[in-house]
């Protein structure tokens, strides 16, 4: 009896969740529309124009517009096989049915957050452990993720959403089709002004031509959380420093990037 009113409970808790959160991207999609209330546009000449403004105000739309295709390509199958392994582990196991709702409650929280161009890793990495949690919560011990950081580097600021989405992406085409499994491996290391952070995996690699057409937007149905990462890292620390990619195919990928660790301006938007 106990059993099944946890059970319930545990149903109506998921429930909520996704209610609130279908309710949540509605609001912000009516959010978006344009309304009839839409101020006119009127002239300006050149003097009344602060070009400044307007190339920090276009980079920042770029950013959140970036943002908002990264959050619907991981959301919408995230979500449903998230849900779909949480309910599958309610009848054998309520007590973890209802921990991987809370991991689910506060990755999709971390996800879909609306302020902030920038984190810090260890914000990253939490997000990361509890994408992986739920992962494993499908595919068991088939899916593996390795973690070694260099503690120092855990305050490091750096792109939102920047680490996360390369770790689902190894998971993701990493898998070995023989045996179902996928290992990664996930670095971070400290080298001086800077920091390396590398997610690699010994799944079934890729052509290095095809990931190129990936980065420079010639190919998008595959591998696209690449592409969104690489060109906000461009964006936030210059056109040379995106994201370094060596693979071909049969040999797995290692996916890495160098972070400046002192970033003017990244404590406000933190």
């Amino acid at each position: 009896m106990e059993q099944a009113s946890a059970t319930t409970a545990i149903l109506v808790v998921i429930i909520a969740v996704l209610t609130a959160l279908v309710l949540y991207v509605a609001a912000r999609s009516r959010a978006a529309q344009p309304t009839d209330e839409t101020p006119a546009v009127k002239p300006v000449t050149d003097d009344a124009v602060d070009y400044r403004a307007l190339a920090e105000a276009t980079r920042r739309q770029l950013v959140e517009a970036e943002l908002r295709t990264l959050r619907s390509q991981i959301s919408p199958h995230f979500i449903y096989n998230s849900l779909n392994a949480i309910a599958a582990t309610i009848p054998a196991d309520p007590v973890k049915a209802r921990e991987l709702v809370i991991d689910f409650a506060d990755f999709t929280r971390y996800s879909l957050r609306g302020a902030g161009d920038f984190t810090t890793l260890e914000e990253e990495l939490a997000a990361v452990e509890r994408y992986v949690l739920l992962e494993q919560a499908r595919f068991e011990d088939r899916v593996q993720v390795r973690l070694k950081i260099a503690p120092e580097i855990l305050s490091l600021k750096l792109p939102f959403l920047a680490v996360q989405p390369l770790v689902e992406n190894a998971v993701r085409h990493g898998m070995d089709s023989a045996t179902g499994q996928a290992k990664v491996r996930l670095t971070g290391q400290d080298e001086g002004t800077h920091a390396v952070i590398s997610v690699e995996d010994d799944g079934p690699g890729a052509d290095p031509e095809q990931i190129r057409r990936v980065l420079v937007g010639e190919e998008g149905s595959s591998h696209i959380g690449l592409r969104n990462v690489d060109l906000r890292l461009r964006q936030a620390y210059g056109g040379a420093d995106g994201l370094q990619i060596e693979t071909a195919e049969g040999a797995g990928m290692r996916v890495w990037m160098r972070v400046p660790k002192f970033q003017p301006g990244t404590e406000e938007s933190a």
